[in-house]
């Protein structure tokens, strides 16, 4: 095995991640995503925007560009998770927080099905949510799934199977 060394001025070359393109591409998505971790568009934005500075900035270190929309769910997934810890602590120590009420027009275009669909969603585990989301509203494979939330494959398939079954519970639809 021959290993060739970088002399004193020769700079490290990786090829850079082209974080506006998949900006243009994915941002949308990721906000959608967002809000329904959250359930707060304005949040959701924050969130995913810091998301892109943050890699942005250490767009160099990024060792794999093909798996670099991976890394960016997985860190809006994990700004979603600070962000519900922080309202988990004001929780305990502040007045109830309150959700946001939606606009009249967003309350009349969506149905009370899905309504109760997202309620249901948003009183899974937070692993489970994670996976339907992923699954479900990105349509993401099994491996895509375990990348985005650092899981390993048969780990996401579980977790779906589960967090349908409760998301059915939670429904009331026997199966």
């Amino acid at each position: 095995m021959r290993v060739e060394l970088l002399s004193d001025g020769e700079p490290l070359t990786r090829e850079r991640v082209d974080v506006a393109a998949i900006f243009a591409a994915h941002h949308q998505g990721l906000v959608r995503l967002a809000l329904i971790m959250l359930g707060d568009r304005a949040t959701a934005e924050d969130v995913v925007q810091e998301t892109f500075a943050r890699v942005h900035a250490g767009r160099a270190r990024i060792r794999d560009p093909d798996r670099a929309l991976a890394y960016i769910r997985s860190g809006v997934l994990n700004g979603c998770r600070s962000t519900l810890r922080r309202r988990a602590l004001m929780l305990r120590r502040a007045v109830p927080y309150e959700p946001p009420v939606g606009s009249a027009e967003s309350t009349a275009l969506v149905s009370e099905d899905r309504r109760m669909v997202l309620a249901a969603l948003r009183r899974l585990p937070r692993r489970q949510r994670e996976a339907l989301t992923l699954r479900y509203y990105f349509d993401l494979s099994d491996q895509e799934i375990a990348e985005t939330m650092r899981i390993g494959g048969s780990t996401a398939r579980s977790t779906i199977a589960r967090g349908l079954k409760a998301l059915g519970h939670a429904l009331g639809e026997d199966a």
